[in-house]
């Protein structure tokens, strides 16, 4: 009878690192494919999502430009389709709309950059750490805290104490709206001047410069995108705010550019007719939607100017 031994099988590293690390690669290959449709998706959620509101303020803008003239409803000067007889110029809500967006621009730019300076150049890290989140924290406020800020404070106590006024004016809506945008304006013009190079600030301080013409002549300047971009995204949030204007601003659709009158923006007037007091499928129903679209229309062009600005002005340096 032969004899046969048996050996037990030679234990082999190489090919059991090599075993390992195709199924690790092959694992890292499904995860990331997993992670890959994962973000795809989420992509597509936004997009579609835009898609689905534009869809949906086309359809019912396009039924109230088949009663109404495109060239009336961007050009007339009286909006009250409410009323008899009826009219359709947007142009008093886009004034309104905008009146409110300028004064709140004119307080927030100043106040938000001048953060933003101080925050970059002059803070100091422990300051800078408990200022910078205390200041974002007013991004967090409901709006409609502003705006019983604005009626119990702001109104009363400083506007109609100055000037001879009602109890709404664009002026106060725009003051609080730009107390609003503050953290926006500060909060991304400070980190467009963090990324300004330190050895330009350097170099200047080198040369003799004070601190406050670092910031104002090299830091500013070579910052500029950054600080235009968030002024411009500023103002969209500023266009786009609704609680605010609402209830500080009127509902009086005036041909006007004085920040002392009522007036009445876009957003204020569709939460006026989204109460639910105008019957679906009416042509005062539809105004809602053809507002919405038009407000939709200048945002768009906001975000649009914002990137092209950044592109243009951006500053690269090696």
């Amino acid at each position: 009878m032969a004899d046969i031994s048996t050996t037990p099988p030679r234990y082999d590293p190489e090919s059991l690192r090599a075993g390992r690390s195709l199924r690790g690669s092959s694992e890292n290959r499904l995860s990331e494919r997993l992670v890959r449709m994962f973000l795809l998706l989420c992509a597509l959620v936004s997009v579609i999502t835009t898609a689905g509101i534009v869809l949906v303020l086309l359809e019912e803008s396009i039924q109230f430009f088949f009663q109404v003239s495109p060239v009336d409803f961007l050009t007339g000067t009286r909006w009250a389709p409410l009323l008899s007889p009826q009219a359709f110029g947007v142009i008093p809500l886009v004034l309104g709309t905008l009146l409110i967006s300028a004064s709140a621009i004119v307080v927030a730019v100043p106040f938000g950059l001048a953060s933003a300076i101080f925050l970059a150049v002059y803070a100091p890290p422990r300051v800078r750490a408990f200022l910078k989140p205390a200041l974002e924290v007013l991004a967090g406020i409901p709006t409609v805290v502003y705006g019983y800020f604005g009626l119990t404070f702001v109104n009363p106590e400083i506007i109609r104490r100055i000037f001879d006024t009602g109890p709404f004016n664009a002026l106060s809506a725009g003051i609080v709206v730009g107390i609003l945008i503050i953290p926006l304006v500060s909060s991304l013009s400070e980190d467009a001047l963090q990324a300004v190079p330190t050895g330009l600030r350097d170099g200047a301080l080198a040369l003799g410069a004070t601190r406050f013409e670092v910031a104002l002549r090299v830091m500013v300047p070579a910052a500029l995108s950054g600080i235009m971009a968030s002024i411009i995204l500023a103002l969209s949030r500023a266009i786009g705010e609704t609680m605010v204007v609402t209830m500080l601003a009127g509902a009086t659709p005036n041909f006007t550019l004085n920040p002392l009158d009522a007036v009445q923006a876009m957003t204020a007037y569709i939460v006026q007719i989204s109460l639910g007091d105008t019957p679906r499928g009416t042509i005062e129903y539809q105004t809602l939607f053809a507002v919405g679209f038009t407000l939709f229309l200048m945002t768009l062009v906001m975000n649009i100017l914002s990137q092209w600005f950044t592109r243009r002005y951006r500053e690269e340096y090696d």
